[in-house]
């Protein structure tokens, strides 16, 4: 294998969470009385941490109050943390790829825009076989992707080089990531982003075979 350290995003590249992210922030719309959306209009919302998610979701009349936004933000945490995997489920094929990753010896990793404690919950729920080296999400004082900072954290923490690295991502977010990071990227058609908004993806694969040939490649 050429890469030692393949880091993936979560939402919308290993596993789909849209269903139950939107259950999230509708429960917390409703709580207090505010318009709900369409599961599908959620896939436009994620990608850039939950306060994000929950400021697109309300009204727009509303998004500059801070303390109505932090309200939002208290009962969708709570009612998604409880909820994280009851309709969220990994991609076809995942799992599969996963195993024979790191059954080849390649350090796997995780780098969400995701708070902390959801992506390790979501990822010991969904992957428990799986050693990963290190699952970093949103955490106090770090800085969210496209900032570079959670490629180059793990990167000290395996020690592999940047040739040696690739990151795996569904989103133009993850694109800029891995650009920042001087690292190699893969774009993954199945997520929460369409095909043409992964114009600037060096390479896009549709399936988890396809990304397989591309990451066992030497």
């Amino acid at each position: 294998m050429k890469y030692k350290l393949v880091i993936f995003d979560l939402d919308g590249t290993l596993v789909d969470t849209i269903a139950d992210l939107g259950a999230a922030a509708n429960a917390a719309l409703a709580a207090k009385g505010l318009p709900q959306h369409a599961p599908d209009a959620f896939r436009g919302m994620v990608g850039h941490g939950v306060r994000n998610l929950m400021k697109q979701a309300m009204p727009e009349a509303m998004r500059a109050d801070e303390q109505a936004l932090d309200a939002l933000l208290e009962v969708f945490l709570q009612y998604y943390i409880e909820h994280i995997d009851e309709r969220s489920r990994p991609y076809p094929g995942i799992r599969e790829l996963l195993q024979e990753l790191q059954a080849a010896g390649a350090e796997l990793a995780v780098a969400s825009n995701k708070f902390q404690a959801g992506a390790e919950k979501l990822v010991s729920r969904m992957f428990p076989e799986i050693a990963f080296a290190a699952v970093l999400g949103g955490r106090p004082g770090a800085p969210l992707k496209p900032d570079p900072a959670i490629v180059d954290e793990i990167r000290s923490r395996v020690g592999v080089s940047l040739r040696e690295t690739v990151m795996v991502g569904d989103s133009a977010t993850d694109i800029a990531t891995a650009a920042g990071a001087g690292v190699d990227c893969v774009a993954v058609s199945w997520g929460f982003r369409t095909r043409e908004q992964l114009g600037d993806a060096p390479r896009i694969v549709d399936s988890a075979p396809e990304l397989r040939a591309l990451l066992f490649a030497e």
